[in-house]
């Protein structure tokens, strides 16, 4: 049995002393989002206790579906990067990178640059070149495939959707029909919910249709996304049967906010290819964010 954790939404706080010549861009408005609404309820104890109790769980690894920062700043860049290594050894983690990875022009460049080692595909060089696209990436890990899909890119103020080309739909095809062939589970990682309607219209997945082709054509077994700080279950239609899309809270909301506290999914996969067993629950934090909920949710029985 294979046991793979999910968080998203990391926002590692607090935010950083910014300069003038940082704040002189889409920044000044995530700047005052943070300090009028998030700084209330993101709080960085909530995601120590998701991590302990993943470890406690024996989670063989982790997949972190984006928004790792919150305005992309060089420190908040590097600070991730010092979090991650902190995690363990990048060949048990997965990451994706979110809207707030990509938060101003060039941040993105940076941010895969910092945190190139988790989001590194199997075969991929051990530098990242920059004329060489990183998504999508697959990484297998026993009977499991992880294909990492991106949709970040730097939006206007006030806009926080992704894109989803067709170049990476191409290549993320290529890389699960040939997973499939391999006898894989194959689970897709991607910030945006590929879903209609889950989100706003500035929020939204540009080129959701192209993921739902891509998914229906090249074959997965899950997809796990973030993006909208909800617990959320939907369906895309795929190959042999309904393909479940997982949804996750925001892994550093404390109690008493709007979006639901902290939490964290993890999947049990085993089985075989045409007879995969999937099994989801989710561990939420407590009422107080002293420790966890004593009991996990059947993430499939909603």
């Amino acid at each position: 049995m294979f046991k793979l954790a999910h968080i998203s939404d990391v926002h590692l706080g607090p935010l950083p002393r910014l300069s003038i010549h940082e704040l002189f861009s889409k920044r000044i408005t995530g700047f005052v989002n943070w300090h009028r609404n998030r700084r209330k309820h993101l709080f960085g104890s909530t995601l120590d206790l998701l991590l302990d109790d993943i470890r406690t769980h024996k989670a063989d690894h982790l997949a972190v579906t984006g928004d790792l920062v919150n305005l992309a700043s060089g420190i908040e860049i590097r600070s991730a990067a010092a979090w991650l290594r902190e995690l363990g050894d990048p060949a048990a983690t997965s990451v994706v990178p979110g809207n707030h990875d990509a938060y101003v022009p060039g941040a993105y460049e940076k941010s895969m640059r910092a945190w190139y080692d988790y989001v590194r595909g199997d075969l991929a060089p051990p530098e990242w070149e920059e004329d060489r696209h990183i998504f999508p990436y697959l990484r297998i890990r026993d009977k499991v495939a992880i294909v990492g899909c991106s949709t970040a890119v730097a939006t206007p103020p006030f806009a926080a959707s992704g894109f989803f080309g067709a170049r990476q739909a191409r290549d993320t095809v290529n890389m699960l029909r040939a997973a499939g062939e391999a006898g894989l589970f194959r689970v897709v990682m991607v910030h945006h919910p590929p879903i209609r309607g889950a989100t706003s219209f500035y929020k939204r997945m540009i080129g959701i249709r192209r993921f739902a082709a891509v998914v229906s054509t090249g074959g997965a077994e899950l997809v796990l996304h973030g993006h909208t700080h909800l617990n959320t279950l939907h369906w895309l239609r795929g190959q042999t049967g309904p393909v479940p899309v997982v949804g996750i809270a925001s892994a550093s909301q404390g109690p008493g906010g709007i979006k639901p506290r902290a939490a964290y999914n993890l999947f049990s996969i085993s089985g075989s290819p045409g007879a995969w067993d999937l099994k989801g629950e989710r561990f939420s934090i407590n009422d107080t964010a002293d420790g966890m909920m004593p009991k996990s949710v059947d993430i499939f029985a909603l």
